[in-house]
């Protein structure tokens, strides 16, 4: 695609005698030809980065073009640079990029004709392109869900399809799955489920091709589904904390640009494998994470496991055993007694601040001889003793099983709630 491309790129500039740029949607350049002293500095910089700043693209696009049907002209919203004529490249009714001239003296008429026809063989060899695109990408997606399918010979088949696709290079890598949904999935509305899809792929090719400040380093691969959406990512190193806010940054920018007011995105990081096969263990603790988030507001809407503490043994867990579990004698009792006197929130404060009755009594803002107060009377109430490492550690488990419990049932009444038929209304 790419010597064809340049082939219409470097036909058409030399007819013209102007500098000639070809780009995707996003405007992220594909073909570039040579300049004609003709250039600014906003063309060299294109050339050199192969994409334009995010903000820049977002001026341009705000203008328009994307709902262009024949060749205009653009105003670059920069000091010292030349206005554009663009000529959108469309194929069987799909916008798959734009042509671009330096708008830098008087346009003939048949210039834009010459133009028109240029971008015309542009969007064939961009339409072919998609169509390969696409029949890769939905046989990568398929081999994807085979590789975290719950029967082992369909596994062990999508590991050797994977090889056999060399996608990866054969050398170390660490592989990574990223768990995406939105906060309330059973919620989500066609609208919102598209543009999280979009906002998805967006993110993937983002960092698989280290466009627009991408900070991760190698390949994302993306599955997505109705009910979940994930990246497998092979790169050199585990991804840092930085990157990993980068990527939910990415996700969520994307997706509020696509639908405004759209919710919250969670995303889980499963742990790092280093064998294709061992892909369905991340995949299994990212969605662990991500139902974290979306349970626990404390977490916030990114989830590592490896830092979800007890949560990552209490998520697997069967519900009914977690409501079982949660019924801890000590604190029943505790809720019986506390009514609204902020026992149960002193005690998980002071357990939350591992037994810390400085920092507990600050975070509470209360005095001191208060705290103390309210924990002689706690144990007096569950009748454990604090000072105890097992009776500390009974407490604390049972307040973040019950803490669980609450999520999962406030979660089934609000669905409950929504599935509910509307009244009849009388016709008397």
């Amino acid at each position: 695609m790419v010597d064809d491309l340049q082939d219409i790129v470097d036909d058409l500039a030399e007819r013209l005698r102007r500098s000639v740029a070809i780009d995707d949607p996003r405007l992220r350049l594909l073909a570039a030809s040579r300049h004609f002293d003709d250039e600014d500095a906003t063309r060299v910089a294109s050339v050199l980065n192969r994409s334009i700043d995010p903000r820049l693209c977002e001026e341009i696009l705000a203008q328009g073009i994307a709902r262009w049907t024949a060749p205009g002209r653009v105003v670059v919203p920069l000091a010292g640079a030349s206005r554009r004529i663009c000529v959108p490249i469309r194929c069987n009714g799909l916008l798959l990029g734009y042509l671009w001239l330096i708008d830098s003296g008087p346009t003939r008429p048949q210039h834009e004709d010459v133009a028109r026809e240029a971008a015309e063989r542009a969007g064939a060899v961009l339409y072919r392109a998609l169509l390969v695109h696409e029949r890769a990408r939905a046989r990568h997606e398929a081999i994807l869900w085979e590789l975290v399918a719950t029967d082992h010979a369909v596994r062990s088949q999508a590991v050797d399809d994977l090889r056999a696709e060399q996608l990866f290079p054969d050398t170390a890598l660490c592989l990574q799955v990223l768990g995406i949904q939105h906060q309330n999935p059973d919620r989500l509305a066609a609208p919102q489920a598209v543009a999280l899809e979009a906002a998805v792929e967006d993110t993937q090719s983002w960092m698989s091709h280290g466009q627009g400040g991408a900070v991760v380093r190698g390949h994302a691969l993306m599955a997505a589904d109705k009910s979940r959406m994930w990246l497998l990512l092979a790169v050199p190193e585990p991804l840092s904390h930085r990157e990993l806010d980068a990527v939910h940054a990415r996700l969520t920018t994307r997706f509020e640009q696509l639908l405004r007011r759209g919710g919250q995105i969670v995303l889980g990081i499963g742990g790092v494998v280093h064998r294709i096969e061992d892909v369905i263990d991340s995949y299994r603790e990212a969605f662990l994470a991500v139902r974290a988030a979306q349970l626990v507001p404390s977490i916030g809407p990114l989830a590592r496991w490896g830092e979800l503490g007890p949560y990552e043994l209490l998520l697997k867990m069967p519900a009914d055993d977690l409501f079982a579990a949660a019924q801890v004698p000590a604190l029943v009792a505790l809720h019986r007694a506390d009514g609204n006197r902020g026992l149960v929130a002193t005690l998980e404060t002071f357990l939350d601040s591992a037994g810390d009755a400085a920092r507990t009594a600050r975070r509470l803002e209360v005095h001191r001889a208060t705290l103390y107060h309210r924990l002689k009377r706690i144990e007096q109430l569950t009748g454990c003793e604090l000072s105890r490492g097992e009776d500390r550690l009974t407490l604390h488990l049972g307040l973040k099983l019950q803490a669980l419990a609450a999520a999962y049932r406030n979660e089934t009444a609000s669905l409950a709630v929504e599935e509910k038929p509307a009244p009849m209304r009388s016709v008397s």
